[in-house]
């Protein structure tokens, strides 16, 4: 009787979860997602035609950066550095970057908490993007590159 009433007993239980709880997994804007998608490949792309790369060196408390533009941007003007952890949105930056006078785009933020931070950089019209990834603590000098 222990086997059939075991299986009865997770039947309720697997129906209560799937009535219960929410599938994430679905969108109610799936069409409009898509498209998204298809912009940031278009980023993307822009950036591997003008030949864009950036190296990015943190200082040993990752409070702040310097960032060598490599390639022919599309336009001119301030560029945005996005710092993203996976695991805690509510630590997720958008930073304006500033630019002296030697070509250099830089800027300061709070100290990034341990952990894998994705990275990416683009202009202020988002026209191109170069993404990459940070260990900290780990490397503090990086290279960026558009997605393939």
């Amino acid at each position: 009787m222990a086997g059939p009433a075991a299986v009865i007993v997770a039947g309720v239980i697997t129906t209560y979860l799937a009535v219960a709880t929410s599938d994430g997994m679905v969108a109610d804007d799936y069409y409009k997602r898509g498209l998204a998608i298809n912009q940031t490949l278009a980023r993307d792309a822009n950036a591997r035609q003008l030949g864009l790369r950036a190296q990015m060196a943190f200082t040993a408390e990752y409070n702040r950066v310097a960032i060598t533009l490599n390639g022919t941007p599309a336009a001119t003007g301030p560029l945005l550095l996005c710092l993203a952890h996976p695991g805690r949105p509510a630590l997720d930056r958008v930073l304006p970057l500033t630019t002296s006078s030697d070509g250099l785009h830089g800027g300061a933020f709070p100290v990034l908490t341990a952990g894998r931070w994705r990275i990416t950089l683009e202009d202020q019209q988002h026209t191109w993007r170069l993404t990459g990834e940070v260990v900290v603590p780990g490397t503090p000098v990086i290279l960026l590159s558009p997605r393939e």
